[in-house]
């Protein structure tokens, strides 16, 4: 055990570079814009960009812009970055500087995007968003012809380059997403009526990637499918398996019962005991109580201080994964893995 006291995150890079390649295999001849937001759903945002970039990805999306910057100086100059959050004037001066296409929801970003980018002297790539009914921001069917004659002006006097439209799905149901396509594609062939040319348009994330394939555009945003981590209650995905693995050490044997190290983190939601099993060296063991540093489960016959807990993983001494964890209360696996605190120490395998 090399003397492990608490938790320790352990990431795979091999698990990694094969879930992407999983995914974009499976979402071609579309382009992979693999997500990387909560630094990297908790497993660390720029050791999986390094990963995924020798792995040959193209596209990274980011919520903020300071990750994006944090990124660039990371991975260099080659990958395309994409952040999408309206951000104040300071941060999109910093993301024109390192190059990253800006997403934009609306008219007063728009503005402000451009007015930095003529103080700048810098060519903002823009991918404009469409309100198709989720109302996460986005330009309305009313604000549309209004920003995209705003960035073409911009475009023309080289302050702007109008790459893309973009927007969320409520992934709801079929028919409204279905719906919100057709508001999209409208969006797109009237931008291209005005003059517009649009070589990026994205508007599914992870489980519409997965499952609709009709839905797609020329770039697809996926993150939790990339890390390993299925939709609540959604489908096994072939060729995807967690990237990461979560594991602790027994500190005390109290009869039929072990004492297990979690250290101080909000990792295990503690109505999580009595509901679902962890891994052990024989196999899965029920979780009976979360504490404030140490959860108590069943133990084992042998059971021995220093023994290792896979308390979720890829299966190997048990079938709990962030997601099994999440379905038992009601959430989902992002939340369990985002959960992971700085305290916990990360391992690169």
């Amino acid at each position: 055990m090399g003397g492990m006291t608490g938790p320790v995150l352990r990431v795979d890079q091999g698990v990694l570079r094969a879930n992407i390649a999983a995914v974009t295999a499976r979402v071609a001849p579309s382009t992979l814009m693999m997500v990387l937001k909560d630094d990297g759903y908790g497993l660390g945002a720029i050791w999986a960009a390094r990963v995924a970039a020798d792995a040959g990805v193209g596209w990274f999306g980011t919520y903020d812009i300071p990750t994006a910057i944090r990124l660039r100086g990371e991975i260099g100059a080659a990958p395309r970055l994409f952040a999408w959050a309206t951000s104040a004037d300071a941060e999109i001066d910093a993301a024109l500087r390192a190059d990253v296409d800006l997403g934009v929801g609306t008219l007063e970003y728009l503005r402000r995007v451009i007015a930095r980018a003529a103080v700048l002297g810098a060519v903002a790539r823009i991918h404009l968003k469409v309100d198709t009914g989720l109302h996460r921001n986005g330009l309305s069917a009313a604000e549309w012809d209004e920003g995209v004659a705003a960035a073409l002006r911009a475009q023309k006097d080289g302050h702007v380059l109008l790459v893309g439209a973009w927007s969320h799905l409520a992934e709801a149901s079929d028919d409204e997403d279905d719906a919100a396509q057709e508001l999209f594609l409208a969006a797109v062939r009237r931008a291209g009526e005005l003059g517009a040319e649009l070589p990026y348009r994205h508007l599914t994330a992870s489980a519409a990637t997965w499952a609709r394939p009709e839905l797609r555009g020329t770039l697809v945003r996926v993150g939790a499918f990339c890390f390993g981590v299925r939709s609540a209650d959604g489908p096994d995905l072939p060729g995807i398996a967690p990237a990461a693995e979560l594991v602790a050490p027994v500190l005390q044997v109290e009869g039929d019962e072990v004492i297990v190290g979690v250290g101080s983190f909000d990792g295990l939601p503690s109505i999580l005991a009595g509901r679902v099993q962890v891994g052990t060296p024989a196999g899965a063991r029920a979780l009976l109580a979360v504490g404030a540093d140490t959860v108590r489960m069943a133990g084992w016959d042998d059971a021995a201080v220093g023994d290792e807990v896979v308390l979720f993983g890829r299966g190997a001494h048990g079938d709990c994964t962030p997601t099994t964890l999440a379905e038992a209360i009601g959430t989902v696996g992002e939340e369990i893995l985002c959960r992971l605190t700085a305290h916990v120490r990360r391992e690169a395998r």
